[in-house]
């Protein structure tokens, strides 16, 4: 196995080492964990399913406690939301610095209460306290439920040959949102204030919350939308990787008609990222029945969300293929997201020109 050390774990080492340790058997394990799958999803009763998901809880006091708290509850929720159901509860860990005061507590706490509140999700267990090494933005943990009836349910597994495949946003939104919103000054004298101004406003778009209510409400499996996935570390391109190692199913997907918005290039190529590879939450990657896709589209941009059709499900035959203007290459994983690189260092800079004055 290859030797990480930041980002999510690569398949390979999920593989060999998650994946073949997963506890005790259950036969109401709907879907188990997968490389690439969103969420979880059990029986718990006779036609009903509930989706499970668990992420760190990341809190940037930088960002304020209002966007550091709603940025943590839809990174939580968005991975719930893409299994098609309702979201209902959530429960979480926190594990602060000793540093924090009663009252930042309360603020922080205040807007994540406010945060759930609006997508209806309701907080039932947890922990809180403060502890010696625990330090920003990895403070704790959480679990994000969304319950519904079983054959309801949609996760990355279950794309099919002939759906079409439909991007939101575009690429790279929370690498280019996350650059904005840390390193405004510095990035401003890069590529201009405007420019800033219009990364930083991609902050409120990291959530694929809205886009999979809208699939919900227009029709799931073979009503339209066969499968839904976050598209975070690895960017668009590594998420459509994970759709067609989860379904065992082939793409064709046009390089050129995944849109990448112009504050979203311009950032990415000055801080030395690809866009196509660099993490995207609130980027929802869905496959769609033929016949249904562009009324997706419709449906998504009448919720005001941009979508694009950029590709086919194929055959897992003729293998996964990315259509670029210098001809077709095959569409493999890229690894490690860029994004890391490029963030760590413009953060070493911060600390270190905050270190000389």
């Amino acid at each position: 196995m290859s030797e990480q050390r930041t980002g999510k774990a690569t398949a390979e080492l999920f593989e060999q080492v998650i994946l073949r340790r997963l506890g005790a058997k259950d036969d109401d394990v709907l879907i188990g964990p997968r490389h690439g799958v969103d969420v979880g999803v059990v029986r718990v009763a006779d036609g009903v399913a509930m989706a499970l998901t668990a992420d760190p809880v990341f809190i940037v006091p930088a960002y304020g406690w209002e966007r550091a708290a709603w940025f943590a509850v839809h990174i939580l929720a968005s991975d719930a939301a893409t299994s098609g159901l309702p979201l209902r509860w959530m429960a979480v860990d926190l594990n602060l610095p000793p540093e924090i005061t009663d009252d930042e507590l309360t603020s922080l706490w205040d807007a994540f209460h406010r945060a759930c509140q609006d997508i209806g999700l309701a907080v039932v267990t947890g922990h809180t306290a403060r502890y010696d090494g625990c330090t920003w933005p990895m403070v704790g943990g959480a679990v994000c439920v969304a319950t519904g009836s079983e054959d309801r349910f949609v996760t990355p597994t279950m794309a099919r040959p002939g759906d079409r495949v439909i991007v939101t946003k575009g690429a790279a939104i929370e690498a280019t949102a996350l650059f904005a919103a840390t390193f405004p000054e510095r990035l401003a004298e890069g590529v201009g204030a405007d420019v800033v101004e219009r990364a930083d406003a991609l902050f409120e778009r990291m959530t694929v919350v809205p886009e999979a209510a809208v699939a919900r409400g227009f029709g799931l499996r073979d009503e339209g939308v066969t499968s839904m996935h976050d598209a975070t570390e690895g960017g668009v391109l590594g998420g459509l990787t994970e759709v067609a190692s989860a379904s065992e199913v082939g793409l064709r997907i046009d390089l050129e008609t995944i849109p990448v918005r112009d504050e979203v290039r311009a950032v990415c190529e000055h801080v030395g990222m690809d866009p196509y590879t660099s993490i995207s939450e609130g980027t929802l990657i869905a496959t769609v029945v033929a016949d249904r896709a562009e009324a997706f589209v419709e449906a998504l941009a009448a919720a005001r969300i941009d979508g694009a059709i950029v590709g086919e499900v194929t055959e897992a035959s003729s293998g996964v293929v990315l259509v670029t203007p210098d001809g077709d290459r095959p569409l493999e994983h890229p690894g490690l997201d860029p994004f890391w690189r490029a963030f760590g260092r413009w953060a070493a800079d911060a600390a270190g020109i905050a270190s000389a004055g």
